[in-house]
């Protein structure tokens, strides 16, 4: 596995402030967390499984790339996908 697919490393939010998160590498919770902070409106887990049931591209792992997964979505609109 190649470090920008590792898992988010988990820091202890005492010595940070917050956890660090790899965007190459997001868990599905943690990737609804910071495309609803970035993006205003809300997206869910449930929301995001289901792009990943209808063919968003996932790591190994199961985790997300937000560059990949951005890319998914701009082919899903251009070709008509819901």
């Amino acid at each position: 596995m190649t470090p920008e697919h590792a898992p988010s490393p988990t820091v202890p939010a005492a010595s940070q402030g917050m956890s660090r998160l790899n965007p190459a590498a997001l868990a599905v919770a943690d990737a609804a967390r910071v495309l609803t902070r970035l993006g205003g409106n809300a997206v869910t887990e449930a929301m995001l499984r289901t792009d990943i049931d209808a063919g968003a591209p996932t790591n190994a792992d199961g985790s997300i790339n937000l560059v990949h997964y951005a890319a998914w979505l701009v082919k899903e609109m251009a070709t008509g996908g819901d």
